[in-house]
């Protein structure tokens, strides 16, 4: 979304310096008037109140809440839906004059001589490598005509206890091959017909990308010692993409896939195998209890493929519109848990790519492409994430603050400590360990910084920080600042804006968009959640993020469905709207029963919203999304449409 333009119906941040300049006329007594749920939030008022409201590109939460106290009623000029109720239903349900379709399931044919599904779990490998991959994540749609285009969309992981009738328990050579070909990404071609949009099975650049195909390494880590292996001696040739989570996409029309939970795949056969420290810090360990590929592929097994963890983890570009071109894992962008890849051109002519690495306490990244944008040279401009320069933030605040300045430090051998001394001998060796790199400048340890979406007028990101149980238990991950509650179950979203709008600064100012929370169990404090959330539109780890053209935010959920405690009345997870000018947010979309609601892409003309709907009934919950009756749970992908034909959200 990072490409488009603001549509005519798109109103401009409000100018707040007149509201700031009221605020500072009003005495105490005005505060008193507001309502008993914002005054419980008092900690959250108070942060965001020690800046001015003038400061802020739009209206914040705690501008919502002073408007509201002072009797002026706000209402979002974006948003012309009916917010709908939290739901527990096993299906999707959307507002009063949407409709919901199935594009495509786990196990769809994507061509014309591929099986129809399978749901006894006996289907061989080779079905599977010619069908729709599992558990649907980050996607996006370019266009070849009006009523023609490709889709290419993430296949994360694979439950075994449906992708298998031994639920893995029973794995061979050949259950391997088929769990890796239910990973990576699938590339097809759907048409709009008088029914929507269909896959179109015989579309000529349909096709699977899995954990066993070729790809390329570029930039300054491809042909390290420590990408090497026996199979590839030159370290620049790699099989496979695994745990695609989320995406991103260039304006030269190639898609970003993004891999995330990489270390789960590794194993080691030799028990006495000692995992580096360095691997360690990546989640990597000796056994291999989920997957099992290293059982069967040796490459997988660490005691005789020591550096292939280092060949993953990476962001590969690929390239929806040539089936025969090789995927590029860029190692410019560094190595990680990769969430997404929000990229957009600066009005620098420089390419931004902001990555959030998702695990707990763990860092926020933004990559400067050394070369500058052409839109009249489009060869050039598909070599412009070879080169750069790749940050890492720190964000400042004052004690008990919620907004505050910030800084990007350069992640560049031989500055900030990146040193031999510090064991650093490259820029290769910053980029393969990147996570060291960031903990030696002294990044900002994050509450899980998932996706990032910049706003379609370039004044300002936003990024899904999820939930952090770790928050104020261990030294490096202190409360405080874009990270404020201890033990933190239901996340919350940092927005920041860059000095002069310009995204190649190293400077910028940050705040809260909104503190997720459950006002009806807790009263007060910020477990309650900031002044935008209520007993309404209440929800926890937002998770998937993205602007459309008009500037609406949409926040996919990926949180507890329990629907008790702490997460009492939020039942299944959810897709919001939100109003960054307002402030506002309401619930758009609920999904079936145990799922994550993720991936986002739509239309050219916005008349049609695709999402994802990941694991329904995971971990044996009593999910049969879509086909229902007895059927088992399939990972989907919905086209949602306006029965009146108009725009979403609008």
């Amino acid at each position: 979304m990072a490409f488009t333009h603001l549509g005519e119906e798109n109103m401009s941040y409000n100018n707040s310096h007149d509201l700031c300049s009221n605020l500072n006329q009003e005495q105490d007594s005005d505060f008193t008037r507001m309502t008993d749920k914002a005054v419980s939030r008092r900690g959250f008022l108070a942060g965001a109140g020690a800046l001015s409201i003038g400061a802020f590109l739009g209206l914040s939460p705690l501008a919502k809440s002073v408007q509201a106290a002072m009797g002026t009623e706000v209402k979002s000029r974006l948003m012309g839906f009916k917010p709908i109720a939290a739901s527990t239903a096993d299906t999707v349900i959307v507002p009063e004059g949407y409709q919901v379709t199935n594009l495509i399931s786990w196990g769809d044919p994507l061509f014309a001589n591929a099986p129809e599904f399978d749901p006894s779990g006996k289907a061989p490998a080779s079905s599977q490598a010619l069908q729709f991959g599992d558990n649907t994540d980050g996607m996006s749609l370019f266009p070849l005509t009006e009523d023609r285009a490709v889709m290419a969309i993430n296949n994360e992981y694979t439950n075994y206890d449906l992708l298998f009738d031994h639920k893995g328990e029973q794995m061979t050579a050949d259950d391997v091959k088929k769990a890796q070909n239910a990973h990576g990404v699938s590339v097809f071609e759907i048409r709009k017909t008088g029914n929507g949009w269909q896959v179109d099975r015989n579309g000529k650049l349909n096709r699977r990308i899995t954990a066993n195909t070729p790809m390329q390494l570029t930039g300054p880590a491809a042909g390290h010692d420590l990408l090497k292996t026996a199979a590839d001696p030159s370290g620049t040739e790699v099989l496979g993409t695994f745990n695609n989570c989320a995406n991103g996409e260039t304006p030269w029309g190639t898609y970003l896939t993004c891999e995330e939970n990489f270390h789960g795949y590794f194993g080691s056969t030799d028990d006495a195998y000692e995992v580096p420290a360095s691997q360690k810090r990546y989640g990597i360990k000796n056994e291999d209890k989920r997957y099992q590929w290293s059982k069967f592929d040796s490459r997988f097994d660490l005691s005789k493929n020591p550096n292939e963890p280092h060949r993953h983890g990476w962001v590969v570009e690929i390239d929806p519109l040539n089936p025969n071109a090789k995927p590029l894992k860029r190692t410019a962008l560094g190595r990680f848990k990769h969430e997404n890849a929000a990229l957009m051109i600066d009005n620098s002519g420089h390419v931004v790519v902001y990555l959030g690495d998702d695990e707990r306490g763990e860092h926020l990244y933004k990559f400067v492409s050394k070369g500058k944008f052409d839109p009249a040279n489009p060869t050039a401009n598909r070599d412009l994430l070879v080169e750069g320069t790749l940050f890492v933030a720190r964000f400042d605040a004052a004690e008990g603050e919620l907004k505050g300045q910030g800084e990007w430090i350069e992640l560049t051998f031989g500055k900030h400590g990146l040193t031999p001394e510090n064991g650093f001998n490259s820029q290769a060796e910053v980029l393969i360990h990147t996570r060291q790199a960031a903990t030696q400048v002294g990044g900002t340890t994050m509450d899980r910084p998932e996706w990032v979406a910049v706003h379609p007028n370039k004044q300002s990101a936003f990024c899904t920080l999820t939930n952090n149980k770790n928050r104020g238990k261990k030294d490096n991950q202190p409360v405080g600042g874009p990270n404020p509650r201890e033990a933190n179950p239901y996340g919350q979203i940092v927005r920041w804006m860059p000095h002069q709008a310009d995204h190649t600064a190293a400077k910028f100012d940050w705040d809260l968009y909104v503190i997720a929370g459950n006002p009806s169990v807790h009263t007060e404090g910020l477990m309650a959640g900031s002044s935008n959330v209520s007993a309404e539109n209440m929800f926890n780890s937002p998770d998937g993020l993205g602007f459309d053209q008009a500037g609406r935010l949409w926040i996919m959920t990926d949180g507890k469905y329990s629907n008790k405690d702490n997460f009492a009345g939020m039942g299944n997870n959810q897709m919001l709207c939100g109003d960054p000018e307002t402030g506002e947010i309401h619930r758009f979309l609920t999904g079936p029963i145990a799922c994550e609601v993720t991936g986002l892409t739509f239309s050219p003309d916005y008349k049609t919203m695709f999402v994802g709907i990941q694991h329904p009934g995971e971990k044996g919950k009593p999910s049969h999304f879509p086909a229902g009756g007895d059927s088992k749970p399939r990972s989907t992908v919905v086209a949602i449409t306006r029965t009146d034909g108009g725009v979403i959200g609008a």
